[in-house]
């Protein structure tokens, strides 16, 4: 039995999700599992694998904005980002002087790696978005990537190979040999997975993301909701509260539901309203949903990249948050076809450990 060390990192839960498959997967092969995080993704993966070990990692601070310029704030970040890195790294010698580990994931987080043991890094972004004015800067993320990529073994980018049907789009690629040389493409990996139910919810509506941002976008749709024909669920993803209410016969507003509940509503909704953030985009793939709109976090580039590039590629409409209009937006999204068919989690996740990981633990 070999001993995994998985380490995700704690900005949302996104991270946490497309962990959660390769744990099982390692799991259903016996190996031990130790996981090291913080804040809500920690309490998540403990509530789904009370079997495994658990460590509190400190991450990095994440750079959101309350306003719609995410770059400058990012920019000001950087100083303390290295020196979260420098803290990151001591942390990890201190539990390796501790325990011997037979593999390391880190998902998305750049100071978890040791020579001594063998390493892969998760991530879909090999490069970032930024404006045009400033191409450079984007270019220049490729070369950086590549400086950390090659201290591990591998990185695993969970989406398809680049082409056609890749979902993160040129996020995906890279130029610089030192990252191709080690990129895995696993494929979509989520923790959502695609029910036999009827499809007899008409709409629901996913509020999320970084405050204050999540409040502005609640404020912005709740009032268009009811313009909305048919059965109507809005999430508003506040854990903190927890109230249920009805707007009108055929609307329903929930502060928070479940992991469980939530993929049930996803599986039943005939259109799903929500940002466009990339582990969201992965559920919908998973399941095969075809009608959609979209609004990207203000400033968050990533998610403004795809919104873009699925406008483009004929899979679905995106609005800014400011010029959103529900009953006008969901109208013009019908005309667009959704993600090509791909495979999904479960054959990606086996190929994954049979094809990568398990040269280190058999």
């Amino acid at each position: 039995m070999a001993h995994v060390l998985i380490s995700p990192l704690n900005w949302g839960l996104g991270h946490a999700s497309r962990d959660m498959p390769i744990i099982r997967e390692l799991l259903s092969h016996d190996h031990q599992v130790t996981i090291a995080s913080s804040g809500n993704a920690l309490e998540s993966l403990k509530r789904e694998f009370s079997q495994c070990h658990f460590l509190v990692y400190k991450d990095y601070p994440a750079p959101y904005s309350a306003g719609r310029f995410f770059l400058p704030r990012f920019s000001a970040y950087i100083p303390v980002l290295l020196q979260a890195l420098r803290e990151e790294r001591r942390n990890l010698d201190l539990i390796l002087s501790r325990e011997h580990y037979d593999l390391i994931i880190s998902d998305n987080r750049l100071g978890v790696y040791t020579p001594e043991v063998p390493c892969y890094f998760i991530t879909h972004q090999l490069r970032f978005s930024t404006p045009a004015f400033i191409w450079p800067v984007e270019v220049m993320t490729l070369y950086v990537n590549g400086f950390f990529h090659k201290k591990f073994n591998g990185v695993i980018v969970p989406d398809n190979l680049p082409g056609d049907n890749a979902i993160s789009g040129k996020l995906s690629r890279s130029s610089f040999k030192v990252t191709q040389a080690r990129t895995f493409y696993s494929g979509i990996l989520c923790s959502t997975r695609k029910m036999e139910v009827a499809e007899d919810l008409d709409y629901l509506i996913i509020i999320s993301g970084p405050e204050p941002q999540r409040t502005k976008l609640e404020e912005i749709l709740l009032p268009q909701v009811q313009d909305l024909p048919g059965e109507k669920v809005v999430l508003l993803g506040s854990p903190g509260k927890n109230f249920e209410k009805q707007l009108d016969s055929q609307t329903t507003v929930k502060s928070y539901v479940s992991t469980e509940e939530k993929v049930e509503l996803m599986n039943r909704a005939r259109f799903i309203i929500s940002r466009s953030g990339y582990t969201t985009m992965m559920e919908l793939a998973e399941m095969d949903k075809k009608h959609g709109l979209f609004t990207p976090t203000p400033g968050q580039t990533e998610q403004e990249y795809l919104s873009r590039f699925y406008r483009r590629q004929g899979w679905f409409l995106s609005r800014s948050q400011y010029r959103i209009d529900l009953a006008r937006d969901v109208e013009l999204a019908m005309d667009y076809h959704g993600f090509p068919a791909m495979p999904k989690t479960g054959e990606n996740v086996r190929r994954l450990y049979r094809d990568l990981l398990a040269q280190h633990l058999e």
